[in-house]
């Protein structure tokens, strides 16, 4: 089964539970001691969340009530498991009769239980994904759709729709209009399926994921019998993350809740990043609305990061449109100032992030204490190709390393073939390619390429079959002119994809827009090679294999590359965040208002995994799909923070020089330099001038006593506080 419900162990009670008060803060203890009634606890990233659960339920014990009158919803196995271990400690195990664990693992127990109500029978069998994504198919094929030969989205986008709609309280319909357009000739055709499989699942007592949530809510708001039973059954609710809660979800929360009204719900609506998934940010702004009387308390001092890096993370989310305000400190005295990096090039940025990682692992610092964050994932493909370079090996989550994605394969496999014509597995992967032609004609041709001389001229030799001919020919004829001596590695690149388009668009015809980013990507990468060999080599980054035992694999200490969609819950000694031009960051998607705003919040949430070092990062140009080099401005959200909240470093004008103290000296706070004179007596509008970090600018405006604003030429518009910036007149 895909959850698991979980229950701690049991043992009596200890003589004096409550002595684990003393060790929370004042407002932890507020949270945790609440009497009865909706509770809404703001918890940010490092404030200590997951104690003020553990001991919310510990409390609650200690008072007396019934363990098994207790429920705990959380959003992954491993958190319901590590919070009940947690209170078991505390009261010596008396937890054992909570009920808790996600909210799927706690739809099945309860339906199972309290289905009865709505005819479902106890015996329903749980399906997962590739059960649902098997029937599709069926349904697909018996409802004569698809086929040999015909256009049709696959399972996989199929069923992806149909659950979509469910998790984000939405339409098919919709779905298609907002993200797959290019499907909208099939909406009636997938409206179908997705009536056949709700029958299908009736008929045989299935249940999907999507079905336990939507069963549990019919349970809940069809049936007074079952709500009363069930609310009845629990006095107090607990929800562990619920900015993540989508519609159906809250939904869920508030009738269980509706008797008694004792629900606490934690999270943070700072961190709310996963819409894409279903995830509602209104519900934790509407929860003190949905539960009258709500007592909200803010858990605001951080234990994880250092004063320096927690005020430039406040300033981040500080212009957020909504919010729950905070005043958010730390008991971490010193540290250094957060750095915000500017290179030329994308080389450059992976570079200067290269040189200081290895000065990190100088200071003693290990390789899975740093982590490397971006927005997507081929983000870091420059940044693989360098760390490759300098043998540092990592770990890539939430998203593909630049050669693992099918589609990347492809492409790669007309380059390898051309700098080594026997490898076979590149000769397999673009047969295959070939419609009509099996892994049995495949292996008929590989045995001849492996007997001939020249691989390639055996190709153009072989006789195909009348059903394959015309696309062998062109396949053949592709060849033949991707080997010309003269062309350039770009040029390789656009015969390559004269052939590979309509393959690539006909195997991806379900989401192949979605694809086309990264071949734009690797065309850009390409552009920036001499020769074939260079860039096949650098695009190698699996290491070969090795006799390493596996003992010696499991102890071996990586640098962690991740998206930061990844990476929550998550914190290193050191962080870099990449990629923080306009355009990347927020993505160049994001319109004005809630995209645009869930952007802001994913670069909060990045920023907060450092511990005592961050480094956000930017290139000033980018390398465009046509291999033209386009200029970059630096993420609005970082033009809104006041340098002095970060140290900058230019690496226009030092980037083939080493690293050196002088990149890095830091005082221990951020204390203010002397307090100017009114800036009104110093500088007028026109004046040029000159910033340490920012360069020539010129001043467009006063808007303070003493406060510029000053239209740089690289960073574009700023507003300076002159406490903290030291201006020159430029004569």
């Amino acid at each position: 089964m895909h959850d698991q419900f979980i229950s701690g162990a049991g043992h009596p009670p200890p003589p004096h539970a409550a002595a684990h008060l003393e060790s929370l803060n004042p407002a932890q203890r507020a949270a945790v001691t609440h009497g009865d009634g909706p509770n809404l606890v703001i918890a940010g990233a490092g404030y200590g969340k997951t104690r003020t659960l553990v001991h919310r339920m510990a409390h609650l014990i200690d008072r007396g009530v019934e363990p098994e009158s207790i429920l705990l919803l959380t959003f992954t196995r491993r958190a319901a498991q590590e919070m009940l271990h947690r209170v078991g400690e505390l009261t010596a195990g008396s937890c054992r009769r909570v009920m808790g664990g996600t909210f799927h693992a706690t739809a099945n127990i309860l339906l199972r239980r309290y289905g009865h109500h709505l005819g479902l029978g106890a015996n329903f069998t749980i399906i997962d994904r590739g059960d649902s994504e098997g029937i599709v198919n069926l349904l697909k094929s018996s409802l004569g759709m698809g086929g040999a030969g015909k256009r049709f989205p696959s399972r996989r986008v199929i069923f992806n729709l149909i659950s979509g709609a469910i998790n984000k309280s939405t339409t098919i319909e919709q779905l298609v209009h907002g993200d797959h357009i290019h499907l909208i000739e099939f909406i009636g055709d997938i409206y179908t399926i997705a009536q056949h499989y709700r029958q299908f699942k009736l008929d045989h007592g299935l249940m999907d994921y999507d079905d336990l949530l939507v069963h549990w809510k019919r349970l809940l708001a069809e049936s007074d019998r079952a709500r009363d039973e069930l609310t009845s059954r629990f006095a107090h609710i607990l929800v562990d993350e619920y900015q993540d809660t989508n519609q159906m979800q809250a939904d869920i929360v508030r009738l269980l809740a509706s008797r008694h009204g004792n629900v606490m719900v934690v999270g943070d609506d700072a961190q709310s990043i996963y819409s894409f998934r279903g995830a509602d940010f209104a519900n934790i702004m509407r929860f003190p609305e949905q539960f009258p009387g709500t007592t909200i308390v803010k858990l605001e001092e951080n234990y994880r990061s250092t004063a320096p890096i927690l005020q430039l993370t406040n300033a981040i989310i500080a212009n957020a449109e909504k919010k729950f305000a905070k005043t958010l400190f730390t008991s971490h005295s010193g540290g250094i100032r957060p750095h915000l990096v500017a290179a030329p090039t994308e080389a450059a940025e992976a570079r200067f992030v290269v040189e200081t990682i290895k000065k990190r692992q100088d200071e003693n610092i290990s390789l899975d204490e740093i982590a490397v964050l971006f927005r997507s994932g081929f983000h870091s493909f420059k940044l693989e190709i360098e760390l490759a370079g300098h043998g540092i090996e990592f770990d890539k989550r939430g998203g593909l390393k630049l050669t693992e994605s099918a589609h990347i394969k492809d492409a790669l496999s007309f380059f390898r073939v051309v700098i080594n014509p026997w490898d076979n597995l590149s000769w397999n992967r673009i047969l295959l390619q070939v419609d009509k032609v099996g892994p049995k004609t495949v292996q008929k041709i590989l045995a001849v390429l492996r007997e001939s001389d020249d691989p390639f001229t055996a190709l153009a030799a072989y006789r195909p079959g009348p059903a394959w001919k015309t696309q062998f020919d062109l396949l053949t004829t592709s060849l033949e002119e991707l080997r010309a001596p003269s062309l350039l590695p770009s040029d390789q690149f656009e015969r390559v994809m004269e052939y590979y388009t309509p393959v690539f668009e006909k195997m991806y015809f379900d989401d192949y827009p979605k694809r086309r980013k990264d071949l734009d990507q690797l065309k850009a990468l390409i552009g920036g090679y001499g020769d074939l060999q260079s860039f096949v080599d650098d695009t190698a980054l699996d290491p070969p294999e090795t006799t390493v035992s596996a003992d010696e694999i499991e102890g071996r200490r990586r640098l962690i590359l991740s998206t930061i969609h990844s990476a929550k819950g998550l914190e290193w000694d050191t962080v870099f965040v990449i990629g923080l031009a306009e355009g990347r960051f927020p993505h160049t998607h994001a319109a004005f208002g809630e995209q645009w705003e869930e952007e802001r919040r994913l670069l909060y949430v990045a920023a907060t995994r450092a511990k005592h070092h961050l480094y956000l990062t930017y290139p000033r140009t980018l390398m465009t799909a046509e291999r033209q080099q386009m200029r970059a401005a630096i993420s609005p959200f970082l033009r809104e923070i006041s340098p002095g909240l970060y140290t900058g470093i230019d690496r226009g004008g030092a980037a083939t020089q080493p690293l050196t103290s002088e990149y890095d000296r830091d005082p221990a706070g951020v204390a203010p330099v002397a307090k100017v004179a009114s800036a009104r007596t110093q500088f007028k509008e026109g004046m040029q001038v000159n910033h340490a970090f920012f360069g020539l600018g010129r001043i467009t405006s006063i808007p303070g006593p003493r406060r510029v604003e000053v239209l740089f030429d690289r960073h574009g518009s700023k507003i300076l506080h002159l406490d903290y910036a030291r201006l020159e007149v430029v004569e």
